[in-house]
């Protein structure tokens, strides 16, 4: 039987005076950052196998995910929703894992849905996904009420993207659920390929040439250190400069200005208005400086970094009817307030951070 991680928890009951939802806007971090952006995974669970993330050898048909009862309900998924975005968050993505795989998923996004901020906008509501359900389930995500995807893919090639993807799963099919995607309107989609070197650096410019003049974002990211059981290595970084260098041998690039504070991806577009493609530079070009991003984990644990060690436990306050909204806001407020995290920036210095066991991504999400 495969040995669960275990990840440390703060209990967050009981250490402070209950507050008032704070306003928009007001909500900073230790380094005066502020919470605009609020990922959540609704599934531990994932039907592809990439070695950045879930690779085979660990995530086996003997590994143990979390049984349902352990998994926030759309109830409470919604109601801690509702205290964040009272907190300022303005975005609310649904990760995993894969997150189609949730049962009833379009129920969840109905509810989020209709959340409004203080001032009375709607929600950023957007989802990730491997693309292989997407075909199948796009119409409905649109009708729940879902704005746009993201999907992931790591190359054009099948036998490239079937060794990326470890389990045969054919390009064509997540291409089709890109085309449903937009046939149904969820858009703007952004596509993200995961650059790893010696394995699909050879599909950069076949990916820019298939999206090319489609009206979707492609997005390279840096294969990241995420985790502890994916075996990253430096070697195997390929930085977005030599990305760069690549599609510029072949096509004209023009840089565009971010498109709003705390982006993670540098953005440059065709020349000759054939669309744009982002950078996501996590390795070498770190973007910890406005990072706006908490993470809430399938079972309930906010993280305030991709590369956190230790989540603190929400579900046991939403799960005790002793603790009303006020001792969340006030629980959350307390973690992010003393947040300092900067993990990226502090990678290859003298400060980095000691060499804890990190969350994994399939559990809180990229």
């Amino acid at each position: 039987m495969t040995e669960k991680v275990l990840i440390p928890l703060t209990d967050l009951r009981r250490r402070w005076a209950p507050q008032p939802l704070a306003p928009a806007g007001q909500l900073l971090d230790a380094l005066g950052r502020p919470l605009r952006d609020l990922r959540i995974s609704v599934t531990d669970r994932c039907n592809f196998r990439c070695s950045y993330c879930m690779p085979k050898e660990v995530f086996d048909k003997h590994y143990e995910f979390l049984p349902h009862a352990a998994l926030l309900s759309f109830e409470e998924i919604t109601r801690l929703a509702r205290v964040f975005v009272a907190q300022g968050v303005q975005k609310i993505r649904l990760t995993g894992g894969e997150p189609l795989l949730r049962r009833h998923i379009e129920t969840l996004i109905g509810m989020l849905a209709g959340l409004r901020t203080p001032e009375g906008l709607p929600l950023d509501l957007t989802l990730t996904t491997n693309g292989s359900l997407l075909a199948r389930k796009a119409k409905a995500l649109k009708e729940a009420g879902l704005q746009r995807v993201t999907v992931s893919l790591d190359g054009l090639d099948d036998a490239v993207f079937q060794q990326m993807n470890d389990v045969g799963f054919p390009v064509a099919e997540v291409l089709a659920g890109i085309e449903a995607a937009q046939a149904a309107g969820l858009g703007p989609i952004k596509v993200n390929m995961v650059v790893k070197r010696g394995t699909n650096e050879g599909q950069v410019l076949p990916m820019a040439r298939h999206f090319r003049n489609s009206g979707i974002v492609l997005r390279f990211i840096e294969y990241m250190d995420v985790g502890a059981t994916n075996g990253w290595r430096m070697d195997e970084v390929l930085p977005s400069s030599a990305v760069l260098d690549l599609l510029k041998s072949e096509f004209e690039m023009k840089p565009l200005s971010p498109a709003a504070p705390g982006e993670t991806a540098e953005r440059w577009a065709y020349a000759d208005g054939g669309g744009e493609i982002g950078l996501i530079s996590s390795v070498t070009q770190a973007f910890c400086g406005d990072c706006n991003r908490a993470r809430v984990s399938t079972e309930g644990r906010l993280y305030t970094c991709l590369f956190a060690h230790r989540g603190h436990d929400l579900r046991t306050l939403l799960r005790d009817p002793t603790q009303d909204d006020e001792h969340l806001a006030g629980a959350i407020a307390e973690v992010w307030g003393g947040r300092s995290d900067r993990y990226s920036q502090l990678r290859s210095s003298a400060d980095a951070p000691a060499q804890e066991r990190r969350v994994e991504m399939h559990y809180i999400g990229g």
